[in-house]
């Protein structure tokens, strides 16, 4: 390399930090040792440490620090040390640096406080925020926008809402960065009404025009408070003023459409970004997720994979979210293929999504293995295993882990979720006292307001272990109204306990709340059917007819060679018909040799007890086990899932066909009809 001059060399290093080079500043910082003498001219110097500060190589910047002679470390120097250190994460070795530069007497300036404000942030210490504060205001930099917006930002973070407010109040002149900190805290804060105020004064002001960032987190106060109608308006705003080919701010109403189920809006936005980014594709695909639209999740994916969307962490814990939902462990497991392709299989989210979908589709043992094998587990990892053990029933497990996760050893706080869990796993344990005992820790030492998930939860509880009377009177003792589910919870409870005018009850309460859920006539139906009351089950089937609420078909499908099969109740159309039926006609042979005697409870109409056991027989999870049985070499499981709810006798058959067969036998109800999606996602018409 020739000689340069000092100055071409900065120009050089400029470059390299410019590109990310970490190797070409080295080369150059090479250069300059073998052609000029030590010490460097300061501006060299503060290139150099700038340039190993900003690529996160804090070693190399104090070591060349402390080769620069004291007479020449000036602000910009020890600003562009700190300024890297937070820029890296490094936020104490920032505030340190800061009072070794106090300590030689060398005096801050406005590129300097920002960066600390933002250290003291991050490390939530608020005295040495304030003692910044006042270190600023004593040497006038506070009136400076930046520094203002720095320090107000600050207050924000750390929660001291008056003095942020005081600071806002008092800033002489509030540029856009400073609008929106002030909108994006109060939405971090949980405060989307103080946010949309804060905008409306923003435009009723007009000391700053709008930009992007502001519709985006405008965008994400009408989000969280679900303000369908201001976040409509905005739109329009968007566009009037030209913003509407943005694609921050269209992917920003993506993302607000969709929190407010308004997915048809979403889609109309996403169709109309010209040139979509990841994060477009990301957006619209969790859109779908979080409104359970798993079938257009999955297409969206093999879109975004066909136009060379690469894979992020975002996109995939979104997918695989979707197959927990459909609970579609093969798709889940090519996810799971890809995930490890990108070498992100252990990021949090990812390994979190894995975590729930293994456990929601019954592969306990890859559910603990992708748990067990995540560097970093945050709260959501926990209650995932959590909630995959008590999917599956495994509730000794759940209880288990619970006091593991809320011990000395791991310290994290359980959340509204992580009850949930647990209390679900108390209910299928039959744990009556525990999950009553893990209730009242609630609020008594957790702090965690009781929601209707949880009051549903007990009632379940008490259903399953047939106190059904004492479920109904903590339903009227509810301190809120009882929801869906909560009724939903104690008319289960009848139907197997055989409570039907209690059931009644319940479903009349159903009726009131959600008039339209046929599986709720369903119930209510099959249990005077069950307690033998034809009549009243036949007038519950009129009354649907007659207000048009029709009943979902109840379909399962199973897995085989690469291949979907889907069946229904009575099923005759399958090429393997005739092997179907003599495998069903063999396991009745040898079920009934073996004692099992048919629940004919499940049979829906006034049948003579023979044809009632027949009609039980040919349910369509009992088909689709009969083709599995057939199909499905031994030694590999037989995954079963249906779109609708087991019967009773059907879960009874299949746990006792794996005992006198030895296969291993997963039976999974999910409550969509998304036999249409599985069926494009394997290339299938149906």
């Amino acid at each position: 390399m020739p000689l340069l001059s000092a100055n071409a060399l900065g120009w050089l290093i400029e470059s390299a930090l410019s590109t990310q080079s970490l190797l070409l500043g080295r080369a150059v910082h090479a250069h300059i040792i073998r052609t000029i003498e030590s010490p460097y001219p300061p501006f060299l110097s503060n290139h150099l440490i700038n340039f190993y500060s900003k690529l996160d190589s804090p070693n190399s910047a104090q070591l060349l620090l402390s080769l620069t002679p004291p007479r020449f470390r000036s602000v910009v120097t020890w600003t562009a040390l700190i300024a890297g250190s937070v820029q890296n994460g490094h936020f104490t070795s920032a505030l340190l640096h800061f009072s070794d530069m106090r300590r030689q007497s060398v005096q801050p300036n406005d590129f300097t406080f920002p960066c600390l404000f933002k250290a003291s942030a991050f490390l939530h210490y608020p005295l040495m925020g304030q003692q910044l504060h006042a270190l600023a205001l004593k040497g006038s930099f506070i009136k400076d926008v930046f520094v203002g917006c720095s320090a107000f930002d600050m207050y924000c973070k750390k929660g001291l809402r008056e003095y942020a407010q005081k600071m806002f109040d008092e800033m002489p002149h509030r540029n856009i960065a400073t609008w929106n900190a002030c909108i994006s805290n109060s939405v971090l804060d949980g405060r989307p009404y103080d946010a949309s105020l804060k905008f409306v004064e923003l435009l009723r002001l007009g000391e700053e025009p709008p930009n992007s960032i502001t519709f985006c987190v405008f965008l994400n106060a009408c989000s969280d408070g679900l303000y369908l109608k201001l976040g409509q308006q905005l739109h329009g705003y968007v566009i009037r003023f030209g913003f509407g080919s943005d694609v921050s701010v269209l992917n920003g109403m993506v993302d607000f459409y969709g929190k407010c189920h308004q997915v048809k809006y979403s889609e109309l936005v996403f169709n109309e970004i010209n040139v979509r980014n990841g994060v477009s594709w990301c957006t619209m695909l969790a859109v779908y997720e979080q409104n359970d639209i798993w079938d257009n999740a999955f297409m969206l994916f093999l879109k975004a994979r066909k136009e060379g969307i690469k894979p992020t962490e975002f996109m995939l814990s979104s997918v695989l979210s979707a197959c927990a939902g459909m609970a579609v462990l093969e798709l889940g497991r090519s996810i799971h293929g890809l995930a490890v392709k990108a070498c992100i299989e252990h990021n949090v989210f990812v390994g979190s999504a894995l975590v729930d979908m293994y456990g929601k589709c019954g592969i306990i043992d890859n559910c603990e293995s992708s748990f067990y094998e995540m560097p970093e587990r945050n709260l959501i990892t926990w209650n995932a295993v959590m909630g995959g053990y008590a999917h599956q029933g495994c509730a000794d497990m759940a209880l288990s882990l619970f006091e593991e996760m809320t011990s000395e050893s791991h310290n994290v706080v359980p959340s509204y979720v992580t009850f949930v869990c647990v209390l679900t796993a108390c209910s299928r344990a039959g744990a009556v006292k525990i999950g009553m005992d893990i209730f009242e820790s609630m609020q008594k030492k957790y702090g965690i307001e009781p929601g209707p998930e949880h009051y549903a939860c007990v009632v379940d509880i008490l259903g399953r272990a047939g106190l059904v009377e004492r479920a109904y009177d903590f339903i009227k003792k509810m301190p809120v109204p009882p929801t869906v589910s909560v009724w939903g919870a104690l008319l289960g409870a009848c139907r197997v306990h055989g409570k039907p005018e209690l059931g009644k009850v319940a479903a009349d309460n159903l009726f009131r709340l959600d008039p339209l859920d046929s599986g709720n006539h369903v119930i209510l139906s099959n249990m005077f059917a069950a307690a033998g009351r034809w009549d009243e089950a036949n007038l519950v089937r009129k009354e649907m007819k007659d207000v048009g609420i029709t009943k979902g078909a109840g379909v399962s499908w199973i897995s085989a060679k690469n291949s979907i099969h889907i069946f229904q109740a009575k099923d005759t159309t399958h090429e393997r018909y005739p092997e179907i039926q003599a495998m069903l006609a063999k396991l009745r042979r040898d079920m009934k040799a073996e004692g099992y005697i048919a629940d004919t409870n499940s049979a829906l109409y006034d049948l003579e007890e023979e044809e009632k056991e027949s009609e039980v027989w040919h349910h369509s999870e009992k088909i689709a086990l009969a083709f599995g049985l057939i199909a499905i070499p031994p030694g590999v499981p037989i995954r079963i899932t249906k779109n609708l709810r087991v019967c009773v006798d059907c879960h009874r058959a299949i746990k006792f066909i794996s005992g006198i067969t030895g296969r291993e036998i997963i039976a999974l109800s999910c409550t969509r009809d998304t036999t249409a999606a599985i069926g494009v996602m394997f290339g299938l018409r149906i």
